[in-house]
């Protein structure tokens, strides 16, 4: 069974950190692409940050760079996101995101969201 379980999100002060994780399980994580998204209320789903594979190369939102570091850990089939410097407008539920392309087919993975809220 696939699965992409996000946790780490919660309540931060304007200028705190989070680390939110992503643990994935029941495909071969090493072989897709992660990514990061955010959705706030009444907005679109945006990308925020992506690791690709095998390079590692990494992008991020312009929101975000400098920022937001996206790591992941193969071992343990886990992606990262570690966020710091937070700011009121970073308010959003984040998405976990997994792909692989293997044309024609194109496989991709959600996990739930997980909230994070930054207000004092």
């Amino acid at each position: 069974q696939v699965q992409l379980v996000e946790s780490g999100g919660g309540l931060v002060q304007p200028g705190g950190s989070l680390r939110l994780s992503c643990a994935a399980s029941g495909f071969t994580f090493s072989n897709y692409a992660t990514s990061w998204y955010r959705q706030a209320p009444g907005k679109e789903r945006e990308l925020v940050a992506a690791v690709r594979v095998p390079t590692g190369s990494t992008n991020y939102a312009d929101s975000v760079k400098g920022r937001f570091t996206i790591s992941r850990d193969n071992a343990v089939n886990t992606v990262y996101l570690q966020m710091n410097s937070l700011k009121p407008e970073d308010t959003a539920v984040y998405y976990c995101n997994a792909v692989h392309r293997l044309l024609p087919a194109i496989y991709a993975y959600w996990g739930q969201g997980t909230q994070v809220t930054v207000s004092s």
